[in-house]
């Protein structure tokens, strides 16, 4: 592998036939090239996706309200469901619930304002569990727990929005008193949110609170719960199962889609997460066969080698040259070719991806185009085994020249 003479020999026949070469690599090149930007584009897709289910828990079902569009038991279609209390606690007995929030929103007086600060902010009012379905990162303090519901306090956890536009100077807001839509509310915690500044410019607190104190009543305008390692076909029997306790409750048609709206994030995660497969999988068909017509190019140029070099190896056998150290010759050649010319399209590849990850605004479901560092080494080592294999045929029928009919060749 390291015989000095083997590298010089193979440099000259290489620097003997500089375009042969040249475009024989550049085919293997572009076939490596554009398998890392097709794979990059596939994850840029993919992380895209799950930036966007980032904002929640990936295994959640939400239960929204609607109006009715059929008739049933003498009520008239447009008719209004609203949820109430008993609904959140009718939910909760589905099997497979793990965590569960009732929420509603404030909407009348969304002012907070802390001393001489204030600003418009979204309050909503939920249980302890929601912090679970948002999948909300508390930073300092804490959520709200059942004592803050049990006990109807007054108090709230901020998102680090809020708390930056009414804390200045870098003061604590745990324990301080901020003004929700006029009344008092005390802080408890401070929190991220993966969802973006949207989720991070509100404010959460305790539904029977909010009931009490904004004249709410019993109601609540959605249900959302987790569903643990739940399959999604047990996610989807849940969802029959909460519509039709809901119909029962409502009085509307079971099949009445519109009356209660129903999110299966479970089963459309999963629908993405397949659909990308899929799309990986066609990617490295694409790949691999790009890959296969340079390689198929560098089988036939080695070829074209053993013939141009029949003489020449006729000569290394009759001065007593093993077959293998032909063999050996020929696939060196060949190997060095595919994998330094892949290299080549490997990096220009990533190079590229990394540029287009920096400059590339954010959008929705497309997100960090990047190649995984397992696939770059994947890449890499089917380069080399192409390469072989690219030039074993070749060497095989150098390997089985016959000196005598080596010497006839003119």
């Amino acid at each position: 592998m390291f015989d000095l003479d083997k590298w010089q020999e193979i440099f000259e026949t290489i620097n003997k036939n500089k375009l042969r070469t040249f475009l024989t690599g550049f085919s293997v090149a572009w076939g490596i090239f554009m398998l890392v930007i097709l794979l990059g584009s596939g994850y840029g897709l993919e992380n895209g996706v799950r930036k966007d289910f980032e904002g929640d828990a990936e295994n959640t079902i939400w239960v929204n309200q609607g109006i009715t569009s059929m008739a049933h038991e003498g009520y008239k279609p447009g008719r209004f469901i609203r949820f109430t209390n008993k609904d959140y606690e009718e939910i909760s007995k589905v099997d497979g619930v793990e965590f569960i929030s009732s929420r509603f929103r404030i909407w009348r007086n969304n002012t907070l304002s802390y001393g001489k600060e204030y600003g418009s902010f979204d309050i909503f009012a939920c249980l302890p569990d929601y912090g679970k379905v948002e999948t909300v990162e508390v930073k300092n303090g804490r959520f709200l727990n059942e004592i803050d519901v049990e006990k109807n306090r007054k108090v709230t956890s901020i998102g680090r929005i809020v708390a930056e536009s009414l804390f200045k100077n870098g003061e604590d807001p745990i324990g301080k008193y901020i003004r929700v839509s006029g009344v008092p509310f005390q802080v408890v915690g401070v929190f991220e949110d993966p969802g973006g500044d949207r989720d991070i410019s509100r404010i959460y607190i305790p539904v029977s609170t909010a009931q009490m104190v904004f004249n709410g009543g019993n109601y609540v305008n959605n249900i959302s719960m987790t569903t643990g390692n739940t399959s999604v076909e047990r996610s989807q029997e849940m969802v029959t199962e909460i519509r039709d306790k809901m119909s029962r409750r409502h009085h509307f048609a079971p099949e009445d889609q519109r009356a209660v709206h129903i999110w299966n994030n479970v089963e459309n995660f999963q629908q993405f997460m397949t659909l990308f497969a899929s799309i990986r999988f066609f990617i490295w068909i694409i790949g691999i066969g790009t890959i296969i017509a340079g390689i198929v190019g560098v089988s036939n140029i080695m070829m074209i080698v053993v013939k141009e070099r029949t003489r020449e190896i006729g000569i290394r056998k009759s001065m007593g040259a093993t077959p293998g150290s032909i063999i050996g010759l020929v696939l060196q050649e060949s190997v060095l070719i595919t994998a330094f010319a892949g290299y080549i399209g490997l990096v220009l590849g990533v190079v590229l991806l990394e540029f287009i990850g920096k400059i590339l605004p954010d959008i929705d479901y497309f997100a960090n185009p990047e190649i995984n560092i397992n696939v770059a080494l994947g890449a890499t080592a089917i380069l080399v085994f192409a390469g072989a294999l690219a030039g074993f045929v070749p060497a095989r029928r150098a390997a089985s020249i016959r000196p005598v009919e080596a010497l006839k060749e003119e």
